[in-house]
């Protein structure tokens, strides 16, 4: 199915949206909450948003890396979706096996685009990122499907890292 950018966040908002109390990783509550589980399962939202992430992407991008565990599901799409190879990037280094934070791919001088799903302060990204310039990976922005946060989207403690968002929380709120 072929949606607008309107369609798609209407679509997004009432598989996702939920309301009550919920503590963000960031540490703030919130009284909405964005369950990117309810649409990255989802084949027929999956693919156009994989569509709309993969219209942001850097072009001299060479690795999509998504992060654990949300982003996973949509590097995995928008990896098909441009025919990029995918990493996948945990919280931290395994203590098994290769031992290695970044799985899938050597990172190592290679161009690499982050992708997450929800974005607040970007706690998680802020993570990754030290992990992936551990490993000498050439982080060129971070590519998410909802940015939540206040503001103009960025990472706090990586503010040059360019942050494209699909979607901000306004925009699922007033079903743009």
């Amino acid at each position: 199915m072929t949606y607008s950018k309107q369609q798609l966040a209407r679509q997004i908002a009432e598989a996702a949206t939920l309301r009550g109390e919920f503590l963000l990783r960031s540490g703030q509550t919130s009284e909405r909450y964005f369950d990117k589980y309810r649409f990255e399962g989802i084949p027929s939202l999956l693919k156009p948003m994989a569509r709309a992430m993969a219209e942001l992407v850097p072009p001299e991008t060479e690795i999509l890396a998504g992060l654990e565990l949300g982003g996973i599901p949509l590097v995995t799409a928008i990896s098909l979706e441009m025919g990029l190879p995918a990493a996948f990037v945990r919280k931290q280094a395994k203590t098994y096996g290769t031992c290695r934070a970044i799985e899938g791919q050597d990172v190592t001088d290679r161009r690499i685009t982050f992708i997450e799903d929800v974005i607040t302060t970007g706690g998680a990204v802020k993570d990754a990122f030290h992990l992936a310039v551990a490993e000498q990976a050439n982080v060129l922005a971070v590519v998410c499907a909802i940015w939540r946060g206040d503001g103009k989207p960025q990472i706090q403690g990586v503010s040059q890292l360019p942050v494209h968002a699909v979607f901000t929380k306004e925009d699922l709120e007033d079903g743009r």
